[in-house]
């Protein structure tokens, strides 16, 4: 077991590299995912039928496919004629990982808008707000705070998903960590990284508990920052964030 600690202690600065790499690609993979969700989720509620097919084609390729196809096609099959583009391996990874689970998130988006109540949808109709406004300003907001439960979950699953990323050459905290294995046994350095990544998962759901609480606060909901980090359900006050 000694020896194990004075590996570990040695493979030290290249584990929180591959941390930091890790991190790297979840932040950005994160940030390409939510743009993608929002994007193609309120396109393919698109009453034209052109705009809605291509949402709905992206949508269903990018999730009706493998990520680690996905991610092998963007590095290997891109810098190939026809297209004669190749990527940086980090580029690469956010832009297989943001993709992918950017095209879930789309529905996830879709879905909340479409649960936002008829009423609400009637009475913006009422009030003769225009479509953009109506979005934004009253449909948006209810359906944000019904998403994030959904979008926090994926949040986690991307995190997951940045472990096969190091087979594109990538030196990230998984690739770090079978050097590690090497250099003491299976059970030491695996169990280090199941909590690494529990850490770092956790962190991450705490933060998005956080931004729950404080979406469902703005639409009158209440709610305390402890009620984030204890992850209760926040109560539905009646009439709370019904418009009118």
């Amino acid at each position: 077991m000694t020896e194990n600690f004075e590996a570990l202690w040695r493979a030290l600065p290249y584990l929180v590299d591959g941390v930091i790499i890790t991190l790297q690609l979840t932040a950005g993979g994160a940030l390409l995912a939510i743009i993608v969700a929002i994007g193609f989720g309120l396109l393919a509620r698109f009453e034209n039928i052109f705009l809605r097919g291509i949402a709905r084609t992206v949508i269903e390729l990018f999730r009706g496919t493998s990520l680690l196809v996905q991610l092998f096609f963007f590095f290997f099959v891109l810098p190939l004629p026809p297209f004669n583009l190749e990527l940086p391996a980090v580029f690469t990874g956010i832009l297989a990982l943001g993709l992918n689970y950017g095209a879930y998130g789309a529905e996830v988006v879709r879905g909340s808008i479409n649960s936002v109540p008829a009423g609400q949808w009637e009475a913006t109709t009422a009030l003769s707000l225009s479509r953009t406004h109506r979005m934004w300003r009253v449909i948006f907001p209810q359906a944000w705070a019904l998403m994030l439960p959904s979008l926090n979950n994926l949040l986690i699953q991307l995190l997951k998903g940045t472990a096969v990323v190091y087979l594109i050459t990538i030196v990230d905290f998984t690739a770090e960590l079978n050097r590690l294995r090497v250099q003491t046994d299976v059970f030491f350095a695996y169990t280090l990284g199941l909590l690494v990544y529990f850490a770092i998962a956790y962190v991450l759901t705490l933060a998005m508990n956080a931004l729950e609480t404080r979406a469902k606060h703005r639409l009158g909901y209440g709610g305390k920052w402890s009620d984030a980090i204890m992850n209760t359900p926040i109560p539905d006050a009646k009439g709370a964030g019904q418009f009118g």
